[in-house]
């Protein structure tokens, strides 16, 4: 089972990409820091230090400017995550943010799918403000 979620981001499809990519850039949005650039094949440590939390991903794939598949957790909890990029006009891309592997069999799988669009939700607002409009909201959401 799938989670997908859609956004507008008025930036081109590069500027969107880079965000996740460049380690330099993934902080104003989203995890604190990121170990190094996003390439397929490297092992990714990302760090939240709101949650004094860390954890890898695998980056399985990467087009520029267009998609980037990875995948976070192990074992029978490893979900793989594609975000894809659509430019729809010079300044505009729509991102769309695929998470699969959900349990359909999980007494909470709704609470679970739920949970996870709103943390989408959150991401993608803050990206769309750092990339808008240069202000970080990265930090506004705490459980």
């Amino acid at each position: 089972m799938d989670n997908l979620t859609k956004f507008i981001i008025n930036r081109p499809a590069h500027d969107v990409f880079e965000a996740f990519v460049d380690p330099s850039k993934i902080g104003n949005f989203w995890f604190s820091s990121s170990s190094e650039r996003w390439e397929p094949g490297k092992t990714i440590t990302l760090e939240y230090d709101l949650y004094d939390a860390k954890l890898e991903i695998r980056i399985r794939e990467t087009e520029a400017d267009r998609k980037i598949v990875f995948a976070w957790g192990s074992g029978e909890d490893e979900r793989a995550v594609t975000i894809s990029l659509h430019e729809t006009a010079p300044a505009a891309t729509r991102i769309e943010i695929r998470e699969e592997g959900f349990k359909e069999n999980d007494p909470e799988l709704i609470p679970n799918l739920i949970d996870n669009k709103e943390g989408w939700v959150f991401m993608l607002s803050c990206l769309k403000a750092f990339l808008e409009f240069g202000v970080s909201l990265r930090g506004g959401l705490a459980k």
